[in-house]
């Protein structure tokens, strides 16, 4: 009775950040409860006798049901279900005191955690999901992220980088997301797909070309009611619209935006080039994750 007393008072004097670290694992609320859940059902009927730094055991824990939860969702090839809400607030103190970051540390972080993770998370594999978050974010030693993942500390550093470049990059994608031509390509989705017709006219420039398909007339009346299931995107970095047929991108619409109009509407549907191509998908009014 003791000893599950501790235990539970550990885990609620932990359990704010353990909610902080399942949260930025699967970029889920309601997913990031359950994995804590999961961890203290786990733990009530672990022997503590050897535990020692219980801080870092617990995240041990809820690490490892979040990296099973990431691998069966990567198996089941689900789609992201739309943006992330806001995350919960995390506690500012670490898990590991020492590994702590200055004031100037920890904005640059938030800005690349709070803003780019939220665009890249689900392009990343579960293992270098985890290594990034624990390392990057809660200052977990590569050694205790290999153990987790069952890989040498040096590979967990690897996933870490590999992780870490694709965040780096998604954040200078995040200036194209918000781009004009972003906000040009979204709205003449958004007419397509109602068929609202002066609407694209007032997107197109009056020369405005689409394959055989030449002058604002011509085109809007081609694509008014067709663009129900092209979902707006970053291809390469440059916001762009994209057909997708169970879950595989099939087609690439690109734009050509000269003062505010579109100019040019290009299709590519080449299956060998449309696999080189880096997407990101993006909602009308918030990120997407693909």
């Amino acid at each position: 009775m003791v000893e599950h007393d501790w235990l539970s008072e550990r885990f609620a004097e932990h359990q704010g950040r353990l909610q902080a670290v399942a949260y930025r694992m699967l970029g889920s609320p309601s997913e990031a409860e359950d994995a804590v859940q999961e961890a203290w059902l786990r733990v009530s009927r672990a022997d503590t006798g050897q535990v020692d730094n219980p801080a870092g055991w617990l995240t041990t824990v809820v690490a490892r049901v979040c990296l099973n939860m990431l691998e069966a969702r990567r198996t089941r090839r689900e789609e992201s279900a739309g943006a992330l809400p806001p995350e919960p607030a995390a506690p500012h103190a670490s898990l590991h005191p020492a590994s702590q970051a200055g004031p100037e540390d920890e904005a640059l972080l938030a800005d690349s955690v709070g803003v780019a993770l939220m665009v890249v998370l689900d392009t990343l594999t579960p293992a270098e999901r985890l290594a990034f978050v624990l390392h990057d974010v809660f200052a977990v030693s590569f050694d205790e992220i290999g153990a987790i993942i069952d890989r040498s500390s040096a590979a967990a550093r690897q996933l870490a980088s590999r992780a870490r470049r694709r965040v780096q990059g998604a954040a200078m994608a995040s200036d194209a997301a918000r781009s004009p031509k972003r906000e040009v390509v979204a709205a003449f989705l958004a007419a397509s797909r109602t068929g609202d017709f002066a609407a694209l006219l007032e997107l197109l420039d009056p020369d405005a070309v689409a394959g055989e398909i030449r002058g604002a007339h011509a085109v809007a009346a081609f694509f008014a009611g067709r663009a129900q299931a092209a979902r707006l995107a970053l291809v390469d970095g440059v916001p762009a619209a994209v057909w997708s047929h169970r879950g595989r991108p099939r087609a690439v619409f690109t734009f050509a935006v000269s003062g505010g109009r579109i100019t040019r509407v290009t299709v590519d549907a080449d299956p060998d080039r449309l696999r080189d191509l880096d997407i990101v998908f993006l909602g009308a009014d918030a990120k997407e994750r693909r």
